[in-house]
This record gives C-alpha cells, structure tokens and sequence, in this order.
C-alpha cells in the first residue's frame, strides 16, 4: 500500500523525515511527497505562491537530495513527486517544469477558480445560488482540461468542492458523468483521497462519484492528503478500509521501482 500523496515542509507540511518515520510505523509499502507547485506566470498567481511559500519548482532539486538521504536510511519506497496547481492558461509553463524536473509521479489538481481558491468558504458565504453555480461549473470545466491535457499522472480530489460548505451539494451527477468520460479516456487517474476540513474528513471523490467512475472502469491511486505524521498514520486505516468496501486494487504501474 503507497500513500502517493502527502506534504512536507518543502510547501505546508512537516519535516520530510517526520513523514517517512510516520508511513513505516503505519505499515505502509511507500510514501510519495507531493508538495504543491505553481509555474504560471500570471502576476495573481505568483502573489498566491509567495503568499503560500508554494516554491518547489526552486527548491525540488534541494528536496530531491533529502529524499535521497532518506532512501538509504528507511527500507519502505519514499517517492519524488509533486502537486501542481493547474490553470489551462498555464499549460506551456507546467509542460516545460515538468519536463525539466524530471519527477517519479505528477499530480495535478484545480485549486482556483475565477481567481479564488475553492476551499476558502468565507469567499462563497454571501455568493447567490446562481454564482455558486457558476464556481461549480467553472471547476469542472478546469478539471475536465486538466485531464485531457494528459500532463499529469493523477488528478487530485477531483470533487474538491465538497470540502466547502458553501458550494457543497452543487456539483451534480451531471458533472460526474462528464468527469468519468475525460478519465475513461486519458492517461490521468482520480485518486481516492481522505481529504481534510478543519472539522471532518471528507473522502474524494464522494461516494456517489466513485461509483460513476467505478461505472466506466476508471481506476483509482491512492493517497491521504497528509500534512502530519498523526495523519498519515489515522488516514492509513481509513484508506485500507475503502479499499476493502469496494474491492479496489489501487494502480502504481506509472511509478518507478524503489
């Protein structure tokens, strides 16, 4: 079992080293670090990143040393990887890093919508029916690119909304069945992530979703989303349970032997 998705200190998680130790108390087979990036070159964009200290696309190669290190000192797969905000305006820029980077894995995910990030629930709070309807379709419009561009490995909490009580409960079967088409028929795979709020755990995708995408034979990676030793541990056991209620063997095929 490989948790294929997880942050470190390298963007807004814990020491690197903290992680590993975590994912082999929790029995886990790997761990893939996938601190999030941006590369666009839209002056919004790079006010959010220094805003976020999201810089791995200037720290990787730092990183990549001390996974290194970590690799010779744990007997479990540690992966070098990243998350990368994804923007259809933005696809030169993410082709061009990621191709230079060179990483074990790519994850992509949407993040932003009309300029505003989508889990910040004070921005959509006094939003109309209508506007948050327009966030909705906005979103899957972005993740549905985000697919087709094939530039990633994994596309992240592909219902990310759900996490956000004011769009909650917008995104419809509609939407899903549109969204398990584009995988049905790219490289990308949705991963099956525990997601976090400050008050629950969300699953992604929801279970409504999973059984469209299960529907039309998408498979499935997973990861826990992980920003601390203690979650990666906890959302260990409820990743494996998942797996088990839905019989779900999770694909690692696009990832190299470690």
């Amino acid at each position: 079992m490989h948790d294929l998705h997880t942050h470190s200190n390298y963007s807004d998680g814990k020491f690197l080293f903290r992680m590993v130790r975590a994912a082999e108390r929790a029995g886990l087979d790997g761990i893939g670090f996938t601190d999030h990036c941006n590369v666009s070159p839209r002056a919004g964009a790079k006010d959010a990143r220094a805003a976020r200290g999201f810089n791995l696309d200037r720290t990787y190669e730092r990183r990549r040393r001390a996974i290194d290190q970590l690799r010779e000192e744990s007997e479990i797969a540690i992966y070098d990887a990243v998350e990368m905000d994804y923007d259809s305006r933005d696809e030169a820029e993410i082709r061009a890093f990621l191709s230079a980077a060179d990483f074990d894995y790519t994850i992509g995910s949407v993040h932003d919508v009309m300029g505003t990030n989508v889990q910040v629930a004070s921005a959509f709070e006094d939003k109309s029916t209508d506007e948050c309807t327009t966030v909705v379709d906005r979103y899957f419009d972005q993740l549905v690119a985000l697919i087709e561009s094939e530039l990633f490995d994994i596309a992240a909490h592909a219902d990310l909304l759900e996490r956000t009580p004011p769009l909650r409960g917008y995104a419809t079967e509609t939407h899903y069945y549109r969204v398990a088409e584009a995988f049905a028929d790219s490289r990308t795979i949705p991963e099956i992530n525990v997601g976090r709020t400050l008050s629950d755990e969300i699953l992604h995708p929801g279970r409504t979703f999973i059984e469209i995408l299960r529907e039309h034979d998408v498979p499935f990676t997973i990861g826990s989303d992980s920003h601390r030793p203690d979650e990666v541990t906890a959302r260990a056991d409820i990743l494996e349970d998942v797996l088990w209620e839905y019989d779900i063997e999770p694909v690692t095929s696009f990832i190299p032997n470690r």
